[in-house]
């Protein structure tokens, strides 16, 4: 009999932000963004962990009664920082997680169900990084490279990661491409198996990371498949104070 896989969720949360420093602790309503997170992926998962390089973001998380562990401040990406921290938590006897699943600080209205689909992505044994992807509407803009593109296999492994629209569908205008093609959006919610996370925070900086800007570009260009799973939701993240200003105004609706 297959023993049950552990879990456990990492929320990477740092201080410095160049367009929005401070956003973990930005307010929305009555409480810090750090906290929505946190509440919301503990209905998905036993274990919730905040990765911060900040005491005032640890003492926040504790004083709302969540865990946290202090991690690097030269960390250059989210994953890396993931990495430091599931050490952490190991080596210290919390837990051995089998799967680390990494939720975004900014993106305080994460919902379990997003959460669940990444974890029943490990059924299968061969999956070893999974992620989000939505599918585009009909009509919807797939232009803005601030928004991810995903071009996906067949067998719901992820080809290639790019901001730009792609593939090319050269007898249509741009603007009806999603009537005649599906088109993917990436949701930059990632989870990596214990031993696989470790492995691809050595990797170097490869050619297509760097130009797209894109960290997941650089575990394909090395050989790592990521599979990908579909939600029917798009997050709504906070980079800017503008952001958050849409964020107020959406929780008041939930």
């Amino acid at each position: 009999m297959t023993k049950p896989l552990k879990f456990a969720g990492i929320v990477p949360a740092r201080y410095a932000s160049t367009r929005f420093p401070g956003k973990p602790l930005a307010l929305i309503g009555t409480k810090p963004m750090i906290q929505l997170v946190y509440e919301q992926a503990c209905k998905a998962l036993d274990h919730v962990f905040v990765a911060t390089d900040d005491k005032r973001i640890l003492e926040a998380v504790v004083a709302f009664g969540g865990k946290a562990v202090m991690t690097s401040d030269s960390h250059r990406s989210g994953t890396d920082r993931c990495a430091e921290a599931a050490r952490q938590i190991r080596d210290s006897g919390g837990i051995a997680a089998d799967v680390i699943i990494n939720i975004q600080g900014d993106e305080p209205f994460i919902r379990p169900e997003q959460i669940n689909t990444l974890k029943e992505c490990f059924s299968d044994e061969d999956v070893e990084i999974a992620t989000l992807v939505r599918k585009a509407l009909p009509g919807e803009d797939i232009t803005d490279i601030n928004q991810v593109k995903a071009v996906i296999a067949g067998n719901g492994f992820a080809l290639y990661f790019s901001r730009a629209a792609i593939p090319y569908m050269r007898n249509h205008a741009v603007k009806d491409w999603t009537l005649h093609h599906d088109y993917y959006k990436h949701i930059g919610l990632y989870a990596y198996r214990a031993r696989i996370l470790e492995k691809i925070t050595k990797l170097p900086q490869g050619k297509l990371e760097t130009a797209e800007s894109l960290e997941q570009n650089r575990w394909l260009e090395n050989g790592y498949r990521i599979k990908t799973a579909l939600t029917k939701w798009e997050n709504l993240g906070i980079d800017t104070p503008e952001d958050l200003e849409k964020a107020q105004s959406f929780s008041e609706r939930l």
